[in-house]
């Protein structure tokens, strides 16, 4: 993949697989490709040579609201627009109910914050959602994706500037949105993807290992390297 037909390639010959239902976590260092990558599957970029097939179907074959029906996408940075909190939440399906929406907030573990507001549901979102914590953002973010129940999710750095009492609620939702899915996880934090079933780790826009986390920790290659510098730097703090 390139960005214009001018510039250098930033993925070269990636090749890779992921079986339905998989946890696939996507790591390496900063600027590497992890997040084009899942770009990629969300066709937000168009691969430059190759192809992005799911279920055997190259995705350029398929109309751009078909696709985003079956892909849910948790950033790292959470968007909301200028609304109320169920029309944020409403974005990915705007025909769901109103016990839709709450049941997908519930599911997140944002009703609680939700019903709290003196307007509920119905709470204006600010500009730059000024009157959310970062946590509450991303838990109205899980419940958009919660409610267009998809097939595939993509997490890119989902709980990266979360405080640490978010993060709890966040992981717990997380995990209830995993269930059952094909997951695709862009992660900085190697901890939080201990579990993935395979782990591609990029390099320079390379996938140069991949393995359960034990087999990569086992060898000596970037990976155990990553995990272990974490690990030194979060015993220092």
């Amino acid at each position: 993949f390139r960005y214009r037909p001018d510039t250098p390639e930033v993925l070269h010959q990636v090749s890779l697989e992921i079986r339905p239902g998989q946890r696939a976590a996507l790591v390496g260092p900063t600027g590497a490709g992890k997040t084009t990558i899942a770009n990629l599957v969300a066709r937000f970029y168009e691969a430059s040579q190759g192809a992005v097939r799911i279920d055997g179907i190259d995705v350029r074959e398929v109309t751009q609201q078909s696709l985003h029906r079956q892909v849910g996408i948790v950033p790292q940075d959470s968007f909301l627009f200028a609304g109320s909190i169920a029309e944020n939440i409403r974005f990915g399906d705007p025909s769901a109910t109103d016990a839709q929406v709450e049941q997908a907030a519930r599911m997140a573990n944002a009703h609680d914050f939700i019903a709290a507001l003196p307007d509920g549901y119905a709470t204006r979102v600010l500009e730059n959602a000024a009157n959310l914590s970062v946590g509450q953002r991303q838990l109205v973010c899980i419940a958009r994706a919660v409610l267009i129940d998809p097939r595939i999710l993509i997490l890119d750095e989902a709980t990266a500037n979360i405080d640490t009492v978010s993060e709890g609620l966040i992981q717990q939702a997380l995990e209830r949105l995993l269930a059952g899915r094909t997951a695709v996880i862009v992660a900085h934090r190697l901890s939080t993807i201990q579990n993935a079933d395979v782990i591609f780790v990029i390099q320079d826009g390379r996938i140069v290992e991949r393995g359960a986390h034990a087999e990569l920790l086992a060898g000596s290659g970037l990976y155990r390297t990553l995990y272990e510098r974490q690990f030194k730097l979060s015993s220092e703090e």
